[in-house]
């Protein structure tokens, strides 16, 4: 596809970039270490969740060898609560790769870069182009929108993704790709919103087709969007004596080597309470008696949504198994906030009350 955007888009956009900029912390370092690190925690996450974060990160893990000494449950806990968790289990991967084979220091070749674990086209185009000044688009979310609109693209999902790296090829200018890319991801995060997008000041508003058409709010096209299932689950905080049983996750899979309290989900015609049995006998071996209710809690992912309810067990026998994880902790409650947790068991936490056996928090 010809792009039909002129030579002087890129000049009006970078124009604009010079005085509006954003005042982000990876663009004051600008090496490709926290450049990439970055990129990794931005993706479908937003810059004010983000940047705590990767100020915290850059404090326990200020170069990549750090990263690589780590293990990975220091990496998981540093990356709670940001979700989608096999990014930092990438970002571990690759920078154990880069300890071992490049003496500690991101390659320079691209292709080396681009086979590290994690470093998908979006990530290897905006490292690159900020970076080391490769001419690539960096074709996220806010690209996606803004040149859709641009240029009333017709397509959705993958497909759009394509189109607009192809018309974004023809005018990214050589001598500032890396600015180029962030102009067009400050513009789709200050003026070219999702919903509310600020046509009257946007400095590249006369090249867009969209506003000529009146029809703005129409791009990107939206793909059908099948509904969300929702499942009932059930987990069990095992008491044996002051200690409480977690379980770690397998490594691959939703949520993968993050501790939770052992449970799943409620078949039909099962209560929550004999869920809880089953499932802990079938994960981690054991007899439990289930005893109080302590709470419920909603929570949605990015392709299903959950109740969970959580109940007090007591151990009756047997020693812990590793049949649906990869490793258990009998640990105080006290000592919760030392493991990395999902979100959802991290949402039970507040309604916890110890049962009067048990030692207080901090006890």
């Amino acid at each position: 596809m010809k792009s039909p955007l002129p030579p002087q888009f890129p000049r009006d956009l970078l124009r604009w970039y010079d005085g509006h900029r954003r005042a982000l912390p990876w663009r004051r370092l600008g090496e490709p270490y926290p450049v990439w690190l970055s990129e990794v925690m931005l993706q479908q996450t937003q810059v004010s969740t983000v940047e705590p974060y990767f100020k915290r990160w850059l404090d326990r893990f200020p170069a990549v060898v750090d990263v690589a000494r780590a293990t990975s449950d220091e990496v998981l806990k540093m990356w709670e609560g940001l979700g989608y968790y096999s990014r930092a289990r990438k970002f571990h991967q690759a920078c154990q790769i880069i300890a071992d084979q490049y003496g500690g220091t991101i390659p320079d070749d691209p292709a080396k870069f681009r086979a590290l674990p994690g470093v998908g086209p979006y990530t290897f185009a905006a490292v690159r182009s900020i970076c080391y000044g490769d001419p690539l688009p960096a074709v996220d979310g806010n690209l996606k929108r803004v040149t859709s609109r641009l240029l009333c693209l017709q397509a959705t999902g993958t497909a759009l993704a394509a189109e607009c790296e192809q018309a974004l090829a023809d005018v990214i200018p050589a001598d500032r790709p890396g600015d180029f890319n962030q102009a067009m991801m400050d513009l789709g995060a200050t003026i070219c919103s999702t919903s509310s997008p600020q046509c009257p000041t946007c400095p590249v508003a006369q090249h867009c087709q969209a506003r000529a058409n009146n029809t703005v709010g129409q791009y990107p096209l939206r793909a059908a969007v099948r509904k969300r299932p929702h499942y009932d689950v059930a987990v069990g905080l095992i008491w044996r004596g002051d200690r409480l049983l977690i379980g770690r996750r397998p490594e691959k899979g939703l949520l993968g080597g993050l501790w939770e309290f052992p449970g799943g989900k409620v078949e039909p015609g099962e209560t929550a309470e004999e869920a809880v049995h089953r499932e802990i006998l079938e994960e981690v071996g054991l007899d439990v008696t289930v005893d109080t209710h302590i709470g419920s809690i909603e929570h949605g992912y990015t392709h299903f949504a959950i109740t969970m309810q959580a109940f007090h067990c007591s151990w009756i026998e047997g020693e812990a198994q590793n049949i649906g994880c990869t490793a258990t902790q009998w640990i105080r409650f006290d000592e919760l906030q030392n493991y990395a947790f999902p979100g959802a068991n991290r949402k039970l936490l507040p309604l916890i009350e110890l049962p009067a056996s048990k030692p207080q928090l901090g006890a």
